[in-house]
Formats: C-alpha cells, sequence, structure tokens
C-alpha cells in the first residue's frame, strides 16, 4: 500500500512515499527549487518521489495532508475577530489567499496533482490529519520504541503549541496541548525578529549568536525577559503578555517600542551592525527557552513515567536546547526526528495513517538519507 504524505503552504514544503509502513523517500522542495524555506506546493519533491518507485499518482492509495485548513482558517477568523478592529491589516492580508483556493483545499490540491500527471484521477480521497500529531507521529513511527512518551512544540499548528502525548505499539492519546495564541515558538520566533533575523528563517542565527552573549549580562536580562513578556508555569506551559505583541492581530510580530522600553534597544534590523547587546540578549533568549523547554520535559516524564521521549516540532530544530534534555538524564532514551519541523510533517502525516488501524513493529533503524541521490558521474557533468 502507497501512501502519499505532504507538506505545503506554510513553510518548508515537502512530500514523502511510504509503501506498507516503511519511509521510502522524503524530500523537501526547496532542494529542487533552490527557495529557502519554499512554501509552495512540492511539485517538484513529488515527482521525484514517484520517479524513484516508478509508479505513477494513480497508484498511490492514499494521500495525507500534515493538517487540517478549515480549523486553521477557523483559528485565524476566531483570532481575527476577537482583536477587531485592530486586526484589519492582518484580515486584508490573509482573506485573498484563503477565500480564493485555499477554502476550497481538495480543488487546489488536485488542480496541482495535474500539472504532475494530466492522466490524474481526481476522484481520488485527499485525508487531512492534525497538524501536531503530524510531528509526533513522524517521531515516534520512525523511533525504535515499543512505548514513548511524545513531545511537540513549535509555533502553531490548527490551533496548538504545544502537545503531549504518549504512544505504544497500538495507537496514542494526546494528555495536554497549549493553544494558541500562547506560543514557545512563537516567543522564540520574536526574539529572533528583534535581533533582526528572519522569523521561520533566521531561529539557528539566534542560537548561533547566544555563545558570544555574556552570561552576567544574559542572566539579568533574562530575569526581564521573564518578568516582562510572559509568565511560566511549573508544567512548562507559558502565558504570553499579548501587550508586548502584535502577532496574533497584525502582520507584524511585536510591539517594538514596549521591547524598547524594556531593553533600551530598538529591534535591530537586518542589515544593521551586530552590537553587544544582541548577543547578551540571544544568549538571555535562549536561557529563557532552554528553561522552558526543560520544565516541560520534567512534566512529560512525571505524567507518562516513561524511560523514552519522542521530541518534535520547530522548537526541536534548536540542537543546543536538545543537549541541554540530554544532559539532564530524565529519559533513558531520547528520538528527535532528523526533519523535526514542518517539512517532516509530511512522513508523520503518511506514517499516522498507516498505523491508524493497524498495530506498529517498532523499526530496527530509520535513515534520514532518503532524498536525491547523485552518483560520482551527476556530479562530474
Amino acid at each position: 500500500m502507497y501512501i502519499l504524505g505532504i507538506s505545503a503552504f506554510y513553510h518548508d514544503s515537502a512530500a514523502a512515499l511510504i509503501k506498507d509502513g516503511v519511509v521510502l523517500f522524503a524530500a523537501q522542495e526547496e532542494r529542487f527549487t533552490r527557495v529557502k524555506n519554499d512554501s509552495s506546493f512540492p511539485q517538484k519533491a513529488i515527482e521525484f518521489l514517484l520517479s524513484e518507485e516508478g509508479i505513477t499518482l494513480n497508484e498511490i492509495d492514499h494521500i495525507v495532508f500534515y493538517d487540517k485548513p478549515w480549523t486553521k482558517f477557523e483559528r485565524i477568523i476566531e483570532s481575527l475577530m476577537n482583536t477587531a478592529p485592530k486586526s484589519i491589516s492582518q484580515f486584508l492580508a490573509a482573506m485573498p489567499s484563503w477565500l480564493g483556493e485555499k477554502l476550497y483545499f481538495r480543488k487546489l490540491m488536485n488542480k496541482n496533482f495535474l500539472t504532475i500527471d494530466p492522466n490524474y484521477n481526481c476522484n481520488k480521497r485527499i485525508m487531512f490529519s492534525e497538524h501536531h500529531f503530524s510531528h509526533a507521529a513522524s517521531c515516534f513511527y520512525t523511533s525504535p520504541f515499543e512505548s514513548s512518551a511524545a513531545l511537540v512544540i513549535d509555533g502553531v499548528g490548527e490551533w496548538a503549541t504545544l502537545s503531549i502525548y504518549e504512544f505504544n505499539r497500538n495507537g496514542h492519546n494526546l494528555l495536554k496541548q497549549m493553544n494558541f495564541p500562547h506560543s514557545i515558538g512563537i516567543l522564540y520566533s520574536a526574539f529572533t525578529f528583534y535581533c533582526g533575523f528572519k522569523i521561520n528563517s533566521g531561529e539557528y542565527k539566534l542560537m548561533g549568536l547566544a555563545p558570544y552573549g555574556r552570561k552576567e549580562v544574559a542572566t539579568e536580562l533574562k530575569t526581564l525577559i521573564e518578568e516582562n513578556l510572559y509568565r511560566s508555569f511549573d508544567d512548562g506551559s507559558i502565558e504570553l503578555d499579548l501587550s508586548f505583541f502584535k502577532f496574533h492581530y497584525g502582520t507584524e510580530t511585536i510591539d517594538e517600542e514596549r521591547w524598547k522600553d524594556i531593553f533600551s534597544y530598538k529591534a535591530r534590523q537586518e542589515e544593521d551592525d551586530l552590537p553587544q547587546f544582541y548577543k547578551d540578549f540571544a544568549l538571555a533568549a535562549q536561557m529563557a527557552v532552554e528553561t522552558i523547554i526543560l520544565k516541560l520535559c520534567r512534566h512529560v516524564k512525571e505524567i507518562t513515567q516513561n524511560k523514552n521521549l519522542c521530541y518534535s516540532g520547530g522548537v526541536a530544530l534548536n540542537c543546543v536546547a536538545n543537549s541541554k534534555i540530554e544532559n539532564e538524564g530524565l529519559f533513558e532514551e531520547i528520538w528527535i526526528h532528523p526533519a523535526p519541523g514542518d517539512a517532516g510533517g509530511a512522513i508523520g502525516a503518511a506514517l499516522g495513517f498507516n498505523y491508524s488501524n493497524r498495530q506498529y513493529e517498532p523499526l530496527q533503524s530509520f535513515s534520514p538519507y532518503i532524498g536525491p541521490k547523485f552518483s560520482d558521474l551527476d556530479i562530474l557533468r
């Protein structure tokens, strides 16, 4: 049985091909288009998968998308209504694409499939996975575990920004969930923006900048961050002080004047010099998020008592924080998916559907080398 998993239309579009529970191939669209974080329909990635396996779209048994667009649209509309009239700019920016094509999602998908193969049978049913479940499934169903706790942290899916699951061979349970607009991923993206890097692209630069910060200064800045920008609870959940942010109603991320009042520096522009303050702030931001994540992991251990942890979502790309989880020694084994961001959601959507009505047999190993390969002759050419 062939299952095609797809993530698209937000960032990091990708496709994955599963056969009888085994991931055959997966690839991110940016690897073919050379457009970083390409959000377009993953046409070239899908063409690669089909070509490698030697099949057509009509031979695919099931197609699964990595989130639920209508639920996401519901969240967008509800958020805009709750913040009106301040949300008018975001409403005007978001509605054309949603009302133009995204609400007719199956029609949009079939239009793109016909571009790949004019003989494609448009009667094939397209199914939709929950965003955070796609993340969690991508992790557990590629792990060697019989059972595991699963932690997902990202910016936002449909509503969820943080989810705690427990998986075993027979299925899964969602234990806890934190919802938009309170989000650890969006908080880290706000730090990224403040330091002059692009959101959903430059977070790794913020993480890489942190070691250049001075710990004494960063500790003071961390206190300012924690006292002003959010409340943190013992279970690791947070509550943002939304008066310092604009992402939930506007096209901007933060209230730059309020951040300047707290930290005495304005938000850095991308082309500006990089003075020591932003290096100190990057370290403070990293330390703050690490504190939250470790609290979360302690809570996950407390409520699941599982020796294993599967960890996914965009925040799981923060490998420095991941090392702190490892050093904490809470879990005997930790499995972090090689593509924990939205690209990996294509794998999770397909695997989650595959194991929705069958028992999971743990893998002996999972290789991340499932994209395009190049022979010596290809390279010479």
